[in-house]
């Protein structure tokens, strides 16, 4: 958990999470498995440009991390999601191939 507060920069995270949800739900050209990808290099642009387009490892370190998070982020809500919903119908929980 340290390590979360110490390099994961909250606007960054915030912008990656929506921009990766952009891209997974309209942009069809961009294949999912590449969104991490996208989100890394997109975490260390924004995270050197909140930084005065400085660069040093943790800049580094921060962006990437950010940018990472935001895809975990995104699959942990929507897992909570499908979860929550499929349990409230009396269902057993899916397990999605996504």
């Amino acid at each position: 958990m340290e390590f979360l507060s110490r390099y994961v920069v909250l606007i960054v995270l915030g912008i990656c999470l929506c921009l990766g949800y952009v891209i997974k739900h309209s942009i069809t050209i961009i294949p999912n498995k590449f969104i991490p990808l996208v989100m890394a290099i997109t975490g260390i642009i924004l995270n050197a440009w909140i930084n005065q387009w400085s660069f040093t490892p943790e800049i580094l370190l921060g962006g990437l991390a950010s940018g990472l998070a935001s895809t975990g982020t995104y699959e942990m809500v929507r897992n909570i999601m499908n979860t929550k919903s499929s349990t409230e119908g009396g269902e057993t929980p899916a397990i999605s191939k996504d």
